[in-house]
């Protein structure tokens, strides 16, 4: 255990003219339920992420309770050439290496499993940057008439997860290099149907190995990409705080 976590720092550029529009019309379409796992939470303690994720030593974590889409969350990677797993922050909403600015970033938040390996702005990354994006708990949008009602969904333990994710490096045209990354969609379980279609792809621990390392064939990586079993799972409805990014607080995850 004497080894150190690596903290890698994806850096932060300033927003060019448009993002923040974008932004704008991302959030509206979360609410609208055109987007699939657009919020998610990480209150656990570091110790809690370095134990379940098998990391050399612990990490510098602050609780989040509303983390939204253009902000650095914290990814597993297993790097090549490295037999241990480092924790770094991404920023979430993958950029292509092709990509002219980081505004596409905001549209690729989610990645199907189904089309990872035909899509052009995934297929590269499925076959070679694959990550672990670590979570306690995802948020939903369920239609209640002409409003949507938010519902946090999480295991029965409340412990803390990893979705299925996937990175990406991009250069700016000025040079600076920006880690991002996306989270894996599939069809919904039978608990997470009844507010939506699509779920993240939650992975067993067991699976964990086989989806970071780079010699897992497709065929063995797709058949991981599987809805998590409802059993497992529980959904309650959470206070309408959540609807705005601004709020990052306890307040957002408690039942009503």
């Amino acid at each position: 255990m004497g080894s150190q976590v690596r903290i890698r720092i994806a850096p932060l550029m300033t927003w060019q003219r448009g993002c923040v529009f974008t932004l704008t019309l991302l959030f509206t379409s979360l609410l609208q339920g055109t987007i699939m796992c657009g919020r998610f939470a990480l209150k656990a303690p570091p110790r809690s992420v370095q134990e379940h994720f098998h990391l050399p030593e612990t990490v510098d974590l602050s609780p989040r309770y509303n983390v939204a889409p253009s902000q650095e969350i914290a990814v597993v990677r297993q790097l090549p050439g490295n037999s241990l797993r480092q924790l770094d922050m991404l920023r979430w909403g993958l950029i292509p290496p092709w990509a002219k600015d980081m505004k596409i970033g905001y549209r690729m938040i989610n990645a199907r499993a189904e089309t990872l390996a035909q899509k052009p702005s995934f297929r590269s990354a499925f076959k070679r940057r694959r990550c672990l994006v670590a979570a306690d708990g995802f948020y939903e949008w369920k239609h209640a008439g002409k409003t949507k009602e938010p519902f946090l969904v999480q295991l029965q333990e409340e412990s803390v997860f990893g979705f299925a994710g996937l990175w990406e490096a991009w250069s700016s045209p000025d040079g600076n290099l920006v880690e991002s990354c996306t989270i894996i969609t599939t069809s919904a379980n039978e608990l997470i149907r009844e507010i939506h279609d699509r779920m993240p792809v939650i992975l067993h621990p067991d699976h964990y190995n086989p989806w970071l390392q780079d010699s897992s064939a497709e065929k063995t990586l797709q058949q991981l990409l599987i809805p998590f079993p409802a059993a497992e799972m529980k959904m309650s409805r959470v206070s309408p705080e959540i609807n705005n990014p601004k709020n990052d607080t306890p307040a957002c995850m408690r039942p009503i």
